[in-house]
């Protein structure tokens, strides 16, 4: 047993056992814990996770540069970097680093209260990898990475909640109104999973024990089929094969979930449905332009599958051009490259050596100017001649803060992904912003967009939350329409395509 001195590795910390029983799930966002993520870094992950596109095989993959790419985002605490580099180290991909040191990763993670770092945690637990395998703590990482947020820990656990009284484990693990909690609280955020699984709990009501209550009708059916269809813009493989087949080829005519048989749109489920298969990454926010639900009129397609692909896709205007910044004019060690601008975290480190690669600059009252400068973890910050607080001049270290690049790019509208995941427009004229309480004034993409500072804005500011929308539709609210609890009035829509669907 470790003495009190000695820390208690974050694998092997108490943690309740999950509780199936559980009588309410209050939902959290994993967004609004994750820390702040750095441009700079972001451009390296996004780099690496484009070099692993599916269409280049995997043995013609350049492992090697996205190691090294995404090492350089982790070590500026790019929390998806940081787990993506754990997954690399277990894969193999780089044989200096094993699962010892993809499990370290993952505690860095833990310390830094990333809710995924204990979805991850849980996962090892289960497949015994780098520590011994023991699905009882498996659960209870899941369980608390859950409550803090994780979207993949909710489906995963909602699906196990949600079964019925003649499945394994009936009478144990039926919590169905536990179970749709999570499973809305990760479909809020994106989660596809969650789209699929939670269409049979809106399709047949069903008490807490998992005993059907009530019947299906056309109400139940078309809120089945609506997150069905939010599944697909989600990415989700089974959505779009459940509607390929309600659609072109329904098992039972008498019951079926779509209104009527429309072999056409059942077709394009069906094309979807492959290409997510062969590239989970791959998402459709731009769906209903060119497969809305009915009763929507069905656009013309000329049979071409990438035309399909294509027109689903999100988009993004050409990134704004950079003007240097005072900072990205300066030389080494205060170098920042043009694309960047600095902004203080209001993270102070007193420590000798920097705590993790990062730029740092004095904090403010110290009466110093020194500009930013970037170290790598471990490297000594400089020393200065300085006043203390008796008005005399003393000389040795100071307190530093960390700063976060920023895009430089005067808070444009410009949604980010991995090479290929988006399609390049022309931004349109004139720009076009609406509130959520407005009428859509012209057919296109739509983007919505928050705050930078909004703990919210890692779920909504990305390209997977557009929408196409026609002349005069309502725009989508939150509340409503993503089962997020973020109010109407946070949210801000820019017009981004104005192009039609023509795709015959």
């Amino acid at each position: 047993m470790p003495n009190d001195k000695e820390e208690i590795l974050p694998r092997n910390q108490s943690l309740p056992l999950f509780n199936p029983h559980v009588a309410d799930f209050i939902c959290e966002t994993e967004a609004s814990k994750v820390p702040p993520i750095d441009a700079q870094a972001e451009d390296w992950f996004l780099a690496a996770r484009a070099l692993e596109d599916p269409e280049i095989f995997v043995e013609d993959r350049d492992y090697k540069k996205i190691v090294d790419l995404t090492r350089l985002a982790a070590e500026r605490l790019h929390w998806k970097a940081m787990l993506n580099l754990a997954s690399l180290y277990v894969e193999g991909r780089d044989p200096s680093h094993g699962n010892e040191d993809a499990v370290q990763l993952v505690e860095k993670a833990m310390r830094l209260g990333i809710p995924a770092a204990y979805d991850r945690m849980g996962t090892y637990y289960a497949n015994g990898t780098g520590v011994a395998g023991d699905i009882t703590r498996a659960f209870a990482f899941w369980q608390k990475a859950a409550q803090m947020g994780n979207p993949q820990a909710m489906a995963f656990l909602g699906v196990k909640l949600k079964v019925g009284p003649r499945s394994e484990g009936a009478g144990y693990w039926s919590n169905i109104p536990v179970a749709t909690k999570m499973l809305e609280c990760a479909f809020g955020q994106g989660n596809g999973l969650a789209a699929y699984q939670l269409h049979f709990l809106y399709l047949s009501p069903r008490a807490a024990t998992g005993e059907i209550i009530g019947p299906r009708n056309a109400e139940t059916k078309n809120r089945a089929l609506k997150v069905l269809h939010e599944g697909v813009k989600f990415g989700c493989e089974d959505c779009a094969n459940a509607l390929a087949i309600e659609f072109g080829s329904p098992f039972d005519l008498a019951d079926m979930l779509a209104p009527y048989v429309d072999k056409a749109r059942g077709e394009r489920y069906a094309v979807l449905s492959l290409e997510l298969g062969f590239n989970p990454n791959a998402r459709f926010p731009n769906l209903d332009k060119v497969l809305p639900l009915p009763p929507a009129d069905l656009p013309p397609w000329n049979g071409d599958r990438d035309t399909l692909l294509h027109a689903a896709k999100g988009v993004r205007p050409p990134p704004a051009i950079p003007q240097p910044s005072a900072a990205s004019l300066l030389q080494e060690p205060y170098f920042l490259a043009a694309d960047y601008a600095l902004r203080p975290t209001g993270l102070h480190s007193d420590a000798a050596t920097a705590p993790f690669s990062a730029y740092w600059q004095p904090a403010q009252g110290q009466g110093l100017t020194e500009p930013a400068r970037l170290l790598r973890k471990g490297e000594e910050f400089r020393h200065f001649s300085v006043l203390d607080a008796a008005g005399k001049r003393r000389y040795g270290g100071v307190t530093w803060e960390q700063c976060l690049t920023i895009r430089h790019n005067h808070g444009a509208v410009e949604p980010r992904a991995a090479r290929g995941l988006l399609r390049e427009v022309a931004r349109p004229e004139p720009l076009l912003s609406c509130t959520c309480a407005q009428a859509c004034p012209v057919s296109g993409v739509w983007q919505p967009w928050v705050a930078p500072d909004h703990p919210l804005q890692a779920n909504v500011n990305q390209y997977w939350r557009q929408a196409w929308l026609t002349q005069g539709a309502p725009f989508p609210q939150p509340r409503r329409d993503w089962l997020l609890d973020l109010p109407d009035d946070e949210v801000t829509w820019h017009w981004m395509d104005m192009s039609l669907p023509e795709i015959g």
